[in-house]
């Protein structure tokens, strides 16, 4: 169960006959034999369901798209799509509005790029260079910043991509098309994503941290990435994005977080070989009888643990001791490492 602001959200073959019957000539009547129906096991359909599972598997590759939820926020879905030589113009491709993503986009989520946009990708030494045509300006003003994140995050999940420039009719863009917003010279996962500073006075001194909140509703459930303001002398990156998921999503979104507001880590975070260990004290246990945490907390900690440069697992204990269940029963004796994909349906 997801708790937000005090309250409680709860989560939550056709077949067909055919009868053969035929008609003699001259208005007489000729039955014809006809073949009783095959029977087929439940064995059988699963080997089917099977079959055609590991068909879609071999055919296509999954990929990361992120789109525009309902709320207006920039939202990673994995979608398979055709399996090509060219993953990464595929994917641009795929986030054009009513382009072949259409009959594909989950509920409440749309495609960032303006409709009939065509595109090229050339990745050299790292970076992505994406040439967009004149299309590429025909897009709404309040979604400019959506574009840039939507463009940049959707590369930036290929291991050859660390930072993505754009271009119009082979011009370079230093500035986007509409409202002028000044585009760096490389953009990267740096730049953040559904920026929050709604709790920032002043960004004087102040630095990014992402962290994962929930979105969605009953049966449908995802992880959103949102980046904070932190202040620049917390020097432990770590435990400042703990402390955000604890904090939790900001009282004007329509986010959800597990991380109960008294939880605190004991000790400061262990981080050795690309693992991280946090200590937390029984809070973490949040509403449930049973000494368990709940999987959704543990999901957006990893997720946003490992949006950190090097971290590739996170063991979690409480006062000190490993070994804890989550809240469908299962132990967790070895460190959680981040999804290869986000938002599969089934993370």
């Amino acid at each position: 169960m997801l708790k937000y602001k005090g309250k409680i959200l709860g989560y939550t073959v056709l077949t067909s006959t055919v009868l053969l019957s035929g008609c003699g000539l001259f208005g007489g009547e000729t039955k014809q034999k006809v073949d009783p129906p095959k029977t087929i096991s439940v064995s059988d359909q699963k080997e089917v369901k099977k079959e055609t599972a590991e068909k879609a598997e071999t055919n296509t590759i999954k990929t990361e798209l992120y789109l525009i939820d309902k709320n207006g926020y920039v939202v990673p879905q994995t979608l398979n799509l055709p399996k090509t030589a060219s993953v990464a113009k595929q994917a641009l491709e795929y986030l054009v509005a009513n382009g072949p993503v259409t009959d594909m986009l989950p509920n409440g989520f749309k495609a960032v790029l303006p409709e009939s946009t065509d595109l090229s990708v050339d990745i050299k030494e790292g970076v992505a260079t994406v040439n967009f045509s004149k299309e590429f300006k025909n897009y709404q003003p309040e979604d400019e910043m959506k574009i840039l994140q939507s463009v940049t995050w959707t590369l930036t999940q290929f291991d050859n991509v660390n930072s993505v420039r754009l271009k119009m009719n082979g011009h370079e863009l230093t500035e986007m098309p509409v409202k002028g917003t000044p585009i760096s010279e490389n953009l990267s996962r740096a730049n953040g994503i559904n920026i929050d500073v709604s709790d920032v006075a002043d960004i004087t001194n102040t630095k990014q941290v992402t962290v994962y909140f929930i979105g969605g509703e009953e049966g449908s459930y995802y992880y959103v990435p949102v980046t904070r303001r932190v202040k620049s002398s917390q020097t432990n990156d770590i435990a400042a994005a703990v402390n955000e998921l604890i904090k939790g999503p900001s009282e004007k979104s329509n986010l959800v977080s597990e991380f109960m507001p008294d939880v605190k880590l004991l000790n400061k975070p262990k981080s050795e070989n690309g693992e991280v260990t946090l200590n937390f004290d029984e809070n973490v246990y949040g509403s449930f009888e049973e000494k368990v945490v709940s999987q959704h907390l543990l999901d957006a900690l990893v997720l946003t643990l490992t949006e950190q440069k090097g971290i590739k697992k996170v063991a979690v204990q409480v006062k000190g001791k490993a070994g804890i269940k989550n809240d469908q029963g299962k132990k967790l004796s070895e460190p959680v490492t981040r999804p290869e994909k986000v938002n599969t349906g089934s993370f």
